[in-house]
């Protein structure tokens, strides 16, 4: 058998390459995706869709619900901000950041690897094309993989975690045409922060309008479904 790795899915661009990532790695992915009370809820459907695609056998969902936490637009009753430029995008870390959100997630999936016998696990942060995150940076996985040594039983008694993100230095179009190489059907997924009751995407948040940007630099055809008037 492969050896297991415990791979985080949103059912996102991203998680979903990463995913795809650690498969051709020779990796056996156990997915986990969070329901954290997130206003794009849609996202975990896409997930469990990816999964089945991709022939994952072992998918946990883990719910959480940070709305009582509140502090994100994804997570409280605050305006998702919309049409922003690029350098707006860069200066501040926007509402839509979840307080600690990684650092949970990369929490849970610490214990499940523990649990399923994993010292792997991958995850799809991205420190080039975001929205100034500041749990999507090298220096916190790289904190976090030692953290993970002296928090679990496994590290005191010699495992060593290791916490792939290997799409931390990739444009939003490199991962695209990444993904594209290794199969992904990226119509499977779902980016958007505000999508519609239907779950079509706004095409107007920070989240649209980078996945739409890495499309068109990638040369790949959007096969997103947007709400009606949009794009």
């Amino acid at each position: 058998m492969a050896k297991r790795a415990v791979v985080l899915l949103s059912g996102g661009l991203d998680s979903t390459t990463c995913l795809a990532m650690a498969k051709a790695d020779g990796f056996e992915p156990v997915c986990l995706s969070i329901a954290y009370g997130q206003r794009h809820a849609v996202e975990l459907e896409r997930a469990k869709k990816v999964a089945a695609a991709m022939g994952v056998r072992d998918v946990r969902v883990v719910t959480v619900d940070l709305r009582q936490v509140g502090g994100s637009a994804l997570t409280d009753d605050i305006p998702v901000p919309k049409d922003r430029t690029e350098d707006a995008m860069s200066h501040d870390v926007p509402v839509t950041y979840v307080p600690a959100r990684n650092a949970l997630f990369l929490s849970m999936a610490l214990g499940l690897a523990e649990v399923v016998g994993a010292t792997d696990i991958y995850i799809g942060v991205n420190a080039v094309d975001y929205s100034g995150y500041p749990d999507c940076r090298p220096e916190f996985i790289r904190s976090f993989e030692s953290m993970a040594q002296l928090a679990t039983k496994a590290g005191v008694e010699g495992a060593t975690f290791k916490v792939h993100a290997p799409l931390s230095g990739l444009t939003k179009a490199q991962i695209i045409q990444a993904g594209v190489k290794l199969g992904v059907d990226y119509g499977m997924t779902h980016s958007c922060y505000d999508p519609d009751a239907q779950g079509r995407a706004c095409g107007r948040c920070d989240s649209c309008l980078l996945r739409a940007k890495g499309f068109q630099e990638a040369g790949v055809p959007d096969p997103t479904v947007y709400t009606d008037g949009v794009r």
